[in-house]
């Protein structure tokens, strides 16, 4: 009776030996499947791209939102504003007038507004000194300056000033223009940020 009993618990034994060992293999086998649906680090650090509804934003207001982690402003430029920033006097006042830096744009934004569509500006809201906030101070004045102002933005941290094409002025600590992320339209009234402008000349003002 003993022996079989010893039989039988050998036998049990070996049967939970075996299905363990066939799930740890049928685990270790469905590991890298199940990895690769989930998102890597990288990419959750990346994040993908940040739709803005422009019909919210009436003529000299600013939104922010967040873009990888990074405050980004839209601003919708009022005419009186454009016209300020292309006039002699104020081009005059700017380090990088004409967007020679290499990287601090993409192609479809090195012009005289450094945007797609004029009325819109987007750009990253972190000074190119050390990476302060500035303010937004739309309106024109010498309030912080015995120099030209036509409005734009102000860093408290160390004076630094741009303005509402985050075109740096002379003679201050920013080194360079604002940032301007990757964006484009992907309608009349939605901006996407993150994602790059792939449209003809003709698309900068149409229904894109």
């Amino acid at each position: 009776m003993s022996e079989v009993r010893h039989a039988q618990t050998r036998r049990h034994f070996l049967m939970v030996a075996t299905a363990t060992a066939a799930s740890v293999g049928i685990g270790l086998a469905a590991y890298p499947f199940l990895a690769s649906l989930q998102p890597s680090a990288r990419a959750s650090a990346v994040g993908g791209p940040v739709q803005v509804d422009l019909s919210l934003i009436q003529p000299g207001e600013r939104i922010t939102v967040t873009w990888r982690g990074n405050p980004v402003w839209v601003v919708r430029r009022t005419e009186q504003a454009l016209r300020l920033m292309a006039s002699e006097d104020w081009l005059a006042e700017l380090r990088d007038p004409t967007s020679e830096v290499a990287g601090q744009q993409p192609d479809y934004a090195r012009n005289a507004t450094r945007s797609i569509r004029d009325e819109y500006f987007v750009a990253i809201a972190l000074c190119t000194h050390l990476g302060c906030v500035p303010l937004y101070e739309p309106q024109p004045g010498t309030a912080r300056s015995s120099r030209l102002w036509i409005g734009g933005f102000f860093c408290p941290c160390h004076g630094s000033r741009f303005d509402l094409a985050g075109r740096v002025v002379r003679n201050v600590p920013a080194p360079t223009n604002l940032v301007i992320p990757p964006h484009t339209f992907v309608g009349s009234h939605l901006l996407e940020i993150g994602t790059d402008f792939t449209g003809t000349p003709e698309d900068r003002y149409g229904n894109a």
